[in-house]
């Protein structure tokens, strides 16, 4: 028989280990250089890399020289197939990327949805060029590693907010298929999403009623939803231009248009445009992608 004191040390032991089990946080999620050094086409930053300070509690990241990539592989079964997967493009006027309301946020709402997510640290301030081409890398990084990742690498789009909606679009709406010359193998994969989400995105319009210009409907644009408010006065008429385009060129797309949401809202909607996180899935799986 084992004795009392011996059968309370043993008890004490498990119950901690089951405790640790229960608190313990998960491992951080992996994150990647986009560029070899010494290889990354065009600028960066002239300033080191800085937070914007706010007082609403999420982080802004600006100066970005380094690109990066952060993983967020989608929970996974033995012998799962391989998850589709989104490159997440967070906006800041493309003066800075708010990391974690339009970033790791909607990782983690990603991955409960069963996708894996990659959330995009691209080049800012003012560098669109080289936000262009860090997205384009990161789709081609992300079928390069797809195995690694759980990614299927013909389910992979792209989701952006705000200046992140302009670029998925971009990225989404060229007719050449990279805006840099190849570095490596990495640059033999395909640079071009498989579908595109924009929410409230910005400068999809010239200010006279037509497309931006760096928008090409002559492209192989994949199947796009537009998410957008009417009360965002700043954006929403670029949304409702480059819908009647993609309409006009018999793009598939869908243009959900809720009443109220403003504009900046992520996750945390409280108005009508709170609806777009399940109107989105159901597009996704309506399209075959989830």
């Amino acid at each position: 028989m084992i004795p009392r004191f011996l059968v309370t040390v043993i008890v004490s032991f498990i119950l901690v280990g089951m405790t640790f089990a229960q608190t313990a946080t998960p491992p951080p999620a992996p994150t990647v250089e986009l560029w070899p050094e010494g290889k990354m086409p065009g600028q960066g930053a002239k300033e080191p890399e800085a937070e914007v300070p706010r007082n609403d509690g999420f982080h802004r990241i600006t100066n970005v020289s380094r690109p990066t990539l952060t993983v967020f592989p989608a929970p996974r079964k033995p012998d799962a197939a391989a998850a589709p997967a989104m490159i997440v493009c967070p906006g800041g006027g493309y003066g800075y990327t708010v990391i974690d309301k339009e970033g790791t946020e909607i990782a983690a709402w990603l991955n409960s949805a069963g996708f894996s997510a990659l959330v995009l640290k691209y080049r800012t301030p003012n560098n669109r060029a080289g936000a262009l081409q860090d997205a384009q890398r990161a789709l081609s990084l992300a079928r390069e590693r797809g195995a690694e990742w759980n990614i299927d690498p013909h389910r992979l789009g792209i989701i952006g907010f705000s200046a992140g909606g302009n670029l998925a679009a971009k990225t989404s709406a060229l007719l050449d298929e990279r805006s840099y010359p190849a570095i490596d193998a990495i640059d033999r994969q395909s640079c071009r999403p498989d579908f595109a989400v924009l929410v409230y995105p910005a400068y999809l319009d010239d200010k006279a009623g037509h497309v931006a210009p760096d928008l090409n409907l002559q492209a192989p644009i994949p199947p796009t939803l537009i998410v957008h408010s009417e009360d965002d006065k700043t954006h929403v008429v670029g949304s409702k231009v480059y819908d009647a385009a993609l309409t006009a060129a018999k793009v598939p797309h869908e243009f959900k248009l809720y009443p109220t949401g403003g504009h900046g809202y992520g996750l945390h909607c409280e108005k009508d445009a709170r609806a777009w996180p399940d109107d989105a899935l159901n597009w996704l799986r309506k399209i075959g992608f989830q």
